[in-house]
């Protein structure tokens, strides 16, 4: 991956027949069925890929038990599906992880069980394990520091968890074996039309202040919670002005260390003391806590969590678990924003009723915008606005899609048995590509937190690794298990990577990030 020749390609004069804007989940899913289907595809991204919402997610790969309580059966049966392809897809990446839910309640062992039930029957033979019925005695040996004062029981479920980022990384690289163009800090500035229709996009890159014009016969926002800042682009050029459809939503997570949740199983609590779902999840050898749902106007790059959110995770946890951790416990505290899809009409600030279904619209230019949806079903999505464009005539309809079954890369000939991704991170992370880390010079030389010298040069020469930010906030996870020590191996880091690139590391700006990882609200 050389990034000066990526770049030269975008000045060809050539018409794509898909340009996208946005190297998250979304944009890269759909850049990766674009291309396994045949067509030309070029993607650019402003920062790094899934530098925003795609990295910040509660890392599970689930069928989403509250939607099924909210009644929303078919966004959880697709979920479910969904999941298991994922699962199949990318096993480096992603696996089953049991959890349970403790009882404090008589009623609330049956009533939860039954409806896990009804999960386990949505799935069917996509499950990944029957739902159980856990007595006091069972539940503690799953969970072995819930609170046990009034414990009467639990239910045990089967649903899976991710690494999110590095997914992101697998799509671009396996997009880009399919021959799509895939830059990251290379940000679109406008939009390009002709006869009051979008025809391409321009861009610029972010390391040399070069810009281009790329021409396409489909172009597709899918930037995520700024979305409307293309729509409004659009809506300016051909004189019909657009509302925006996004309703930010903030969700919260804490990390702390596994004393606090040992074993291999993750804690939920389906309705805590204001109706919000809690989750402790194992996560590369640390416990994720959250999330919280808190509606926010702004669109920050790097959001921060509210008082009040902090308090209300550590209050929970502190309710469930023997000990709860205090502030001071606090390893990395990090915050994704979710581009919930509003009604149009609908000025309301509550974030909890809005659709967490994804939504695909077509503007009178032809502008593609998708936005909505979770990681687990990105895939299902991608399918759906290359169907909104077949639809729509923006692109003639090509061969069906493939990526159902379409391995990422590091996925090839994996062993069965591997470990979770709950254990802390390792060679495993990398899949079937451990070995050609393991070729590279300083393998033998680890920098700090597992993360060798090797590691940081597969992310510079084939993981489109620019910055210290991008290796250790994205290729090796470590700004979000635990900030202070990610600071503290920035410096070594950015010396690899300079050797590697050539380019400034931007190593201060990290340590500045971290610090801001590690800061409380008051």
């Amino acid at each position: 991956m050389n990034r000066q020749q990526l770049v030269s390609q975008l000045g060809r004069p050539i018409t794509y027949d898909v340009a996208i804007i946005g190297g998250g989940a979304t944009g890269l899913g759909v850049a990766l069925d674009a291309a396994a289907r045949g067509f030309s595809v070029v993607l650019v991204e402003s920062h790094d890929f899934a530098k925003g919402t795609s990295s910040r997610a509660t890392k599970l790969v689930h069928g989403g038990v509250r939607y099924l309580a909210q009644g929303n059966i078919a966004l959880v049966r697709e979920a479910l599906h969904e999941r298991t392809t994922l699962l199949h897809n990318a096993p480096h990446l992603a696996q089953p992880l049991p959890f349970v839910m403790p009882s404090y309640r008589f009623w609330e062992t049956p009533f939860y069980g039954a409806g896990l039930k009804m999960y386990d029957a949505l799935a069917g033979k996509a499950g990944l394990g029957d739902t159980q019925f856990l007595n006091r005695e069972e539940t503690l040996a799953c969970l072995p520091t819930a609170r046990p004062d009034g414990l009467k029981g639990g239910v045990k479920y089967w649903d899976g968890q991710f690494d999110d980022a590095r997914l992101a990384l697998a799509l671009a690289r396996t997009a880009a074996a399919r021959g799509a163009l895939i830059v990251n800090y290379c940000g679109a500035t406008g939009l390009l039309h002709e006869g009051g229709k979008v025809v391409g996009l321009s861009c610029k890159d972010g390391e040399t202040g070069k810009t281009y014009q790329l021409k396409a016969r489909c172009v597709i926002n899918a930037t995520g919670v700024w979305v409307d800042e293309f729509r409004q682009k659009d809506g300016e050029a051909i004189g019909r002005p657009v509302k925006a459809m996004v309703a930010p939503s903030q969700g919260v997570h804490i990390v702390v260390d596994r004393e606090f949740l040992p074993g291999d199983h993750a804690l939920m609590v389906p309705k805590t003391a204001d109706g919000r779902v809690l989750f402790g999840v194992p996560w590369l050898g640390k416990i994720i806590l959250g999330t919280t749902d808190t509606p926010r106007g702004d669109l920050a790059r790097e959001p921060r969590p509210f008082k009040e959110e902090l308090e209300f995770i550590l209050g929970e946890s502190g309710r469930y678990l023997t000990r709860g951790p205090k502030r001071a416990d606090i390893r990395s505290l990090w915050v994704g924003l979710r581009p919930l899809v509003k009604p149009q009409g609908d000025d309301g600030d509550d974030t909890k009723g809005l659709s967490r279904e994804h939504t695909v619209l077509v503007s009178r230019s032809g502008l593609v915008t998708v936005t909505g949806g979770k990681w687990t079903t990105y895939r299902a999505m991608a399918e759906d606005v290359l169907e909104k464009c077949f639809d729509k005539h923006l692109l003639e309809r090509a061969r069906a899609g493939v990526t159902a079954n379409l391995k990422l890369v590091g996925s090839e000939g994996l062993p069965a048995a591997r470990p979770p991704i709950s254990a802390a991170q390792g060679l495993h992370s990398y899949g079937s590509e451990a070995a050609a880390v393991t070729a590279l010079p300083g393998a033998g030389r680890e920098l700090g937190a597992g993360l060798t010298e090797a590691m940081v040069r597969f992310a510079a020469r084939k993981e489109y690794a620019r910055t210290v930010e991008d290796v250790l906030a994205r290729r090796w996870r470590l700004l979000f298990l635990d900030a202070r020590q990610a600071a503290a191996l920035a410096a070594a880091v950015g010396a690899v990577l300079e050797q590697e690139t050539g380019v400034n590391p931007q190593v201060a700006a990290f340590e500045k990030l971290a610090r801001l990882y590690l800061t409380l609200p008051s």
